[in-house]
């Protein structure tokens, strides 16, 4: 065996040696024919860790023959940055890998960004973040391409796996390892679309197998002993994180609980459990509001519940508050209405508070003028309780409606009620 790493070892040589991605590399992509015929345009790559970024980069200096280099953001330096644009300005073109592009300072791209303006360095940028969040405008600006890449599915993991079987160079094709098809597929499942994982997973289970008659032979435990937690990938502050906090509010949001579980079992693995209560309060009054006023006091419940009770069982309450929010019904009509509200006076629909609303409560108030006001207790209607006619918006909104009740849920009852009192008014 080899001392470099087998993932690193099976990084593709040419742009024909890369496995997945084929929206963004495929032959017969813009991209790939670019290439081909000698033109490699800066780019970023952005995609979760382990799904081709850094092999991509690789295969595109391996097929274009320019000379390559790696740096990673995190701990190159100045000096690092101004020995890559004297081989630009000795070889008239290179390629720069620059491995998670988002830590990239401005006195590093000071030094770099006109060599990339005039094409003496193709740079090829990677991260894990989202561009448009994370990387710095003028890197975007120069960078052609914004590239998305996507986990590799089961079956690309398994190609890959077959090839470094076969691959007596630099894969595992000179020793004698009996590995079922099954197996493969369960490497591939476990390593939850990441092709680095799927290497060293299967690295790490040839190292654990016994050797029986000069053929390492592959047991199911091993796998799964292994195999354990590989498919988590996250931090609290990534821009997958956020991801996920999205993914389980729409999914909530659109009924779908299996979906919904899924993505607050993988939060809960991240393990912050502050974060993920606090987006479930969140939807609880966004996502199914006045539809079925008490979720919002169940979920209250449920998430202090999960927070006295701390991890793992704080994952029951949530599971319960998860599957109320998804099968009840939904409105968005109160945020909905405040937003409307708050976007009229941003347009500068605004105006006096009617005097009869004005605060009476000091000598003078009548010499102001504050005076009017009826005081709704005092007339009951029917079963409602108090109320009485009269203006509350300033006088030149008199007329508007910001809400627009939702008929679900509750929130028929209260659109009953509503369009009942707009009736009694005056002027309606």
């Amino acid at each position: 065996m080899q001392n470099e790493p087998l993932a690193f070892r099976m990084r593709p040589r040419n742009l024909n040696e890369v496995v997945g991605q084929q929206h963004i590399i495929g032959k017969s992509t813009a991209l790939y024919k670019m290439i081909e015929n000698g033109h490699v345009p800066s780019m970023l790559l952005y995609g979760d860790p382990g799904i081709g970024k850094t092999s991509i980069a690789f295969a595109i200096a391996g097929s274009s023959k320019l000379p390559f280099f790696s740096l990673n953001a995190t701990h190159a330096g100045k000096k690092d940055v101004e020995q890559i644009v004297d081989e630009a300005r000795l070889a008239g073109k290179v390629i720069l890998f620059l491995d998670e592009i988002h830590r990239f300072n401005k006195l590093q791209q000071d030094t770099l960004l006109p060599h990339v303006e005039n094409g003496s360095i193709v740079l090829i940028g990677a991260t894990t973040e989202n561009p448009f969040h994370d990387v710095n405008p003028a890197i975007r600006s120069r960078c052609g391409e914004i590239l998305q890449l996507k986990r590799l599915s089961i079956e690309d993991i398994v190609h890959l796996l077959k090839i470094t079987l076969n691959d007596e160079d630099r894969g595992l094709g000179k020793i004698k390892f009996e590995i079922s098809e099954e197996q493969l597929e369960k490497i591939a499942l476990s390593s939850n679309g990441d092709a680095r994982k799927a290497l060293t997973l299967l690295e790490s289970v040839y190292f654990a197998s016994d050797e029986v008659d000069g053929k390492t032979i592959v047991e199911d435990h091993i796998i799964d002993h292994l195999a354990k937690r590989i498919g988590v990938y996250g931090d609290k502050v990534g821009t997958h994180f956020y991801n996920l906090l999205s993914a389980l509010q729409k999914s909530v949001r659109g009924s779908d609980t299996n979906a919904a579980l899924y993505y607050l079992a993988h939060l809960l693995e991240t393990g912050d459990l502050v974060a993920v209560c606090r987006r479930l309060l969140v939807m609880a009054y966004e996502d199914v509001g006045l539809a079925n006023p008490a979720v919002g006091a169940h979920v209250y419940a449920a998430t202090e519940s999960a927070k006295r009770l701390g991890l793992p069982e704080a994952r029951i309450p949530l599971a319960n508050a998860v599957i109320e929010m998804c099968l009840s019904e939904k409105s968005n009509s109160a945020y909905s209405a405040l937003d409307m509200a708050i976007k009229a006076i941003n347009e500068g629909k605004t105006g006096d508070i009617p005097l009869h609303l004005r605060d009476s409560h000091y000598a003078g108030a009548k010499v102001l003028g504050h005076v009017g006001y009826k005081y709704p207790h005092d007339t009951p209607i029917g079963t409602f309780g108090g109320w009485v006619d009269q203006q509350y918006l300033p006088d030149n909104l008199v007329g508007m409606e910001f809400y627009k009740p939702v008929i679900a849920g509750e929130e028929k009852k209260l659109a009953a009620i509503y369009d009942r009192l707009k009736t009694f008014k005056k002027d309606k």
